[in-house]
Formats: C-alpha cells, sequence, structure tokens
C-alpha cells in the first residue's frame, strides 16, 4: 500500500501503517503489510479507521486473529477512533502483492 504526500490523512495513515507491521501472519510469521494484505486505510469518517484489507485464502482459519491484531495495533495510536476491518476479495490475493522484504523473508 501506496500512501501519496499528498493525501490529507498523510501522517493518520502513515501512523497507522507503522502499526500495521507489527501484526504479524500467524501461519507465514510476517507482518500483513509485508505481505501485501493492506489494500487502504480510510480516516474520512469522524471516530473511524476503516481498514481495507485481504486474507491470504478466503477461509484462512486465523482471519479473526489477523483482523483482531489489526484492531488492537491501531487502538493505543489512535485511542478516539474504531477501527473497523473491511475484507475484501477482490483483487485476489497473491504472491505478487508481497513487498520486497516479504519477498526475502519467504524466500524468493
Amino acid at each position: 500500500m501506496e500512501i501519496s504526500i499528498d493525501d490529507p490523512f498523510f501522517n493518520e495513515k502513515s501512523l497507522a501503517l507503522a502499526d500495521l507491521y507489527n501484526v504479524i501472519d500467524p501461519e507465514l510469521f510476517i507482518n500483513i503489510v509485508d505481505l501485501g494484505l493492506v489494500y487502504d486505510l480510510d480516516f474520512s469518517q469522524e471516530g473511524k479507521i476503516i481498514v481495507t484489507m485481504t486474507l491470504s485464502t478466503p477461509h484462512c482459519p486465523l482471519g479473526d486473529a489477523i483482523t483482531t491484531g489489526v484492531k488492537n495495533a491501531l487502538a493505543d495510536d489512535f485511542p478516539n477512533r474504531e477501527a473497523e476491518v473491511n475484507l475484501v476479495w477482490e483483487p485476489v490475493w497473491n504472491y505478487d502483492m508481497l513487498t520486497e522484504e516479504g519477498r526475502k523473508q519467504l524466500g524468493f
């Protein structure tokens, strides 16, 4: 996920993205940002952060753990906002979505 410096929520999104590096996929042991699972962060609604993301598979058995991890990771830096996780399946996640660091960690 890239954030434009012209985005009116650039600072908030940058902080939130940094927080999400701490959310580790419990099966792959790589953070969800480097896995390319996070598609968007929306701060436009007062009192909310909407995280649009996917999982590596639609039937990921640890999806609840990951979404709870997202909410917990954002809670400290954004105590006045409720994190909502919007799971989407389009675009379908694939290995091309990994960051360079994610590729290194998986040995690609």
